[in-house]
């Protein structure tokens, strides 16, 4: 069960001054787009019907701003605020758990399908039963489960897959034709594979990596930032990770970093074998239909100064090199991130102590990074 957490009572009563131990300008970035402000409303994240606009030069003011320092001395308690908001931001609908049926494969829970969204399945009645008691070895009582006819990883993934091409877009917007292993957790068996658009719908837990690339300049770390593609159906033009990107099937962690810092940012082989596992981060979302159980594994990986990124797969639009005390501002001030890129790179100001124990309400943030079922 995932743990419950509140915003952090308490804020630092001074400020962790590294954050803003720097006043030195990244390069000026000829690409430009205009002001977003995203509503922090339940559905602001699930689809994005407008690629956000602004510009680099609007990211570096809003991060050089003089009023952060003027906060940490007028306003201390607000500081850790700005984080703990992004945090909620993929941590919504806890209460609407209830609304959800277990989705139990083989006696174990794989995932959690809305009552809705389980009118839909009814009428596949050869692929999905939904048992209303604890009777035949059923132990959840009213759940929903698979044909007991369907018996083997191909069988399963076919007549899933199935559905979710019947449902389509209507239902199932985003259809990638990739797939993702359905398990109880990170390691066991895989009972069999689902259309990546559809984990939400079914509740499956999703597994993903993402990369922060960093680059030391005078002593300073550097982030590599990427603006994704206006053309992505999903986060259309916000800012993102160097590399990231979920675990499909049949691929490890490492070799898929090294798989997406190629096609994502042009790295080769030869550097990103030398990323590094630095833990996890985890977080459930409810939104609708869709309940996202995500885990997150977390690499760094410091690049050469005179390594420049290109991406070789049209999903990224552009980069920007940022020290990573003005990253720390974005974050906390803006919601140009995408979503659970957030959770990540505060994960890395936590690890390279960009806050520290000083602060008040440090606990209570590094515990909600992990609010999802991390297992």
């Amino acid at each position: 069960m995932a743990m419950a957490w509140c915003l952090p009572k308490y804020a630092p009563t001074s400020f962790c001054s590294s954050l803003f131990s720097s006043t030195k300008k990244p390069n000026s970035h000829p690409f430009s787009f205009s002001t977003f402000s995203s509503s922090s409303s339940s559905s602001s994240y699930s689809t994005v019907l407008a690629t956000p606009t602004f510009t680099w030069n609007d990211i570096l003011n809003i991060s050089q701003s003089s009023t952060s320092i003027q906060q940490q001395h007028q306003d201390p308690s607000s500081y850790l605020q700005g984080f703990s908001h992004k945090v909620q931001l993929c941590n919504r609908g806890s209460e609407k758990q209830s609304e959800f049926l277990p989705f139990v494969v083989e006696g174990q829970v794989v995932g959690f399908v809305h009552n809705g969204f389980a009118d839909y399945l009814k009428g596949f009645s050869e692929v999905f039963i939904f048992p209303k008691d604890k009777s035949n070895g059923n132990p959840f009582g009213n759940c929903v489960s698979l044909h007991p006819m369907l018996k083997t990883y191909e069988e399963r993934t076919s007549a899933v897959g199935y559905v979710v091409e019947h449902l389509g877009e209507e239902r199932i917007p985003g259809i990638r034709n990739e797939l993702y292993p359905v398990t109880s957790s990170f390691g066991a068996p895989i009972f069999f594979s689902l259309e990546r658009a559809a984990a939400p719908y079914f509740g499956i837990k999703a597994y993903g990596v993402h990369m922060s690339g960093y680059v030391e300049l005078d002593g300073q770390k550097h982030l590599w930032i990427a603006k994704r593609s206006s053309t992505k159906p999903t986060y259309p033009g916000m800012l993102d990770h160097l590399v990231a990107g979920g675990l499909p099937h049949g691929i490890g962690c490492h070799e898929n970093v090294v798989k997406e810092c190629e096609e994502e940012a042009g790295i080769p082989r030869s550097i990103s074998i030398k990323a590094i596992p630095v833990g996890a981060v985890s977080y459930m979302d409810i939104d609708e239909y869709r309940y996202k159980r995500d885990v997150l594994f977390c690499y760094d990986l410091k690049l050469p100064e005179s390594f420049v990124p290109k991406n070789e797969d049209g999903e990224v639009d552009s980069f920007k090199l940022i020290p990573v005390v003005q990253v720390a501002e974005v974050i906390r001030k803006t919601q140009f991130f995408k979503p659970n890129c957030s959770l990540v790179i505060i994960d890395f100001l936590f690890r390279h102590g960009y806050i520290s124990p000083e602060c008040f309400g440090y606990l209570d943030l590094l515990r909600s990074l992990r609010i999802g079922d991390c297992s």
